[in-house]
């Protein structure tokens, strides 16, 4: 099957009207020229790497919409998968909770996380994308450890990631406003919310946390799962993790763990929506920022996953390398950050994981392939020839 007359995102330059054909669902050539017999004619419209989202908090609004309104976990699936692929994401690692305490309540229980992950491990054979599980793994929430060790003794996990959300550090490092944030979010009180604040103070001081941590580690790492930290606010946390085995700094809140990061090799990964937006929405380090400034390694969809394309732009306007490099950010640079080499990047032998994108006013996928298979089309692209191919 032949991609023809495409802008082609290479992993180090565009290429205008330019074709890739596709065999058993793998990449089998690449010519900067119109190919003669095609199945899809792109009309010059751009054609990337499917993305890799290495962290999508999506599932828990597909399960729950509302706080009182619970869907079937299965159904949840089924209906995030559409809506990835809608969003030109080809591979994802559902970020589930094990989460002490949490506006989300039952959605982030032991019980749901558990049945989230099996979910996810019985139907990734019948999806539409790659599916797989980021298990965020609360540091504080040492009874969970017990269950995570099981499901990652059982091969349900795919990537582990150390978080810890105590307030007066990491992503809360602001404690006026975490009360501030609480109050409205829970609807309660200031002092109800100091209260809580204190609780959660007093809990991590009171556990003993490091023996947990260190059995998730070394199960993580006898299962050759990468491993990641979670809204690193210093340089002396960044060193810190990466002593423990870390190979990815998820959503560093200041430029000095951002730089830290970069210095000791590790994947920078910051959501898609902070790059769109501009800022963060704790107003902690911009995605940005940290493109212009070359410690940015690594995009992920976070709460919203047609962030992607509008993101890539943004950042192409502002990183070094231009456009192959922020879309690198959502594909190459995810998947080898996840130990993944068979995706990724439009060159010969990688999987066919394609989207077609419409550069305008408002970027558009029209398209996107998993295995040279459509799983999503607008109907741009010719699709009687699509139902065919």
């Amino acid at each position: 099957m032949w991609l023809s007359n495409f802008t082609l995102v290479l992993p180090d330059e565009v290429v205008d009207q330019g074709s890739v054909r596709i065999e058993d669902g793998v990449i089998a050539e690449i010519r900067p020229e119109l190919a003669e017999a095609a199945t899809f004619e792109g009309g010059g419209r751009l054609l990337m790497p499917g993305f890799v989202d290495l962290h999508g908090d999506m599932i828990e609004r597909e399960i729950a919409p509302r706080p009182n309104a619970t869907m079937p976990i299965d159904f949840g699936i089924h209906e995030l998968d559409k809506k990835l692929a809608a969003a030109g994401i080809t591979t994802a690692y559902a970020a589930v909770s094990f989460a002490t305490e949490s506006v989300y309540g039952h959605v982030r229980s032991l019980e749901t996380t558990s049945a989230v992950i099996k979910g996810i491990n019985s139907l990734r054979d019948h999806l539409l994308i790659d599916h797989r599980v980021h298990a965020r793994y609360e540091i504080t929430n040492v009874g969970a450890a017990a269950t995570l060790e099981r499901l990652l003794e059982d091969g349900f996990v795919d990537m582990v990631s150390l978080t810890d959300h105590t307030p007066g550090q990491g992503q809360y490092n602001n404690i006026e406003a975490y009360l501030l944030s609480m109050s409205e979010r829970r609807g309660i009180t200031r002092e109800a919310a100091e209260e809580v604040l204190a609780r959660r103070i007093a809990l991590r001081h009171d556990l003993d946390i490091e023996h947990k941590l260190r059995d998730i580690i070394g199960l993580s790492l006898k299962h050759k799962l990468s491993l990641a930290s979670h809204d690193d606010d210093s340089a002396e946390k960044v060193a810190e993790m990466f002593d423990l085995g870390v190979t990815i700094s998820e959503f560093p809140v200041t430029l000095p763990a951002a730089e830290e990061a970069r210095r000791r090799g590790l994947w920078t990964l910051m959501g898609a929506p902070n790059a769109l937006r501009g800022q963060s929405m704790s107003g902690n380090l911009s995605a940005l920022d940290a493109a212009g400034a070359g410690l940015l390694g690594i995009i992920a969809a976070d709460y919203h996953p047609a962030a992607f394309v509008p993101a890539i732009f943004k950042i192409a306007e502002v990183a070094k390398g231009g456009l192959p490099a922020a879309v690198a950010m959502a594909t190459a640079g995810a998947a080898r950050a996840a130990g993944l080499t068979d995706r990724g990047e439009i060159a010969v032998g990688q999987k066919a994981d394609l989207v077609a994108v419409e550069h305008g006013v408002v970027h558009r996928i029209r398209a996107t392939f998993r295995n040279g298979r459509v799983v999503y089309s607008d109907g741009t692209l010719h699709p009687l020839m699509a139902m065919s191919a």
